[in-house]
């Protein structure tokens, strides 16, 4: 049995109620609400190249890896029903989520004062 570490259980807490104002890190583990697969995180903010939609995760499942680019798997933090395990975290990791974070905050903001714009 694999003992949950302070920072999952931190982790999941902090999941539960801080949304799409959170990222874990690379190298995280979940699980999806709509299914028991484990998930491997290996990117943030990544844009699907089919639909062009930006989502806060992409992962592959775990343990078997990413296999190919048809096994990617896109999903927000939203659709996390448990962190299992919580990815190396340092100094430089926070430094490059909240540099992350304030780009796309930025972005979102940029594109909605556009929208609304256009509908003047």
């Amino acid at each position: 049995m694999i003992m949950e570490t302070q920072m999952d259980q931190r982790m999941n807490q902090e999941h539960q109620g801080q949304g799409e104002k959170h990222l874990l890190p690379i190298g995280s583990v979940v699980k999806f609400k709509d299914w028991d697969q484990t998930l491997m995180i290996y990117g943030r903010m990544q844009n699907d190249s089919k639909t062009l939609k930006r989502w806060d995760y992409v992962a592959c499942f775990y343990p078997h890896g990413n296999l190919t680019k048809d096994s990617n798997i896109f999903f927000n933090h939203k659709d996390i029903s448990e962190v299992v395990f919580t990815g190396y975290i340092n100094d430089e990791e926070i430094a490059f989520r909240d540099a992350l974070l304030e780009g796309i905050e930025k972005a979102d903001q940029a594109a909605a004062a556009a929208a609304a714009g256009q509908d003047k």
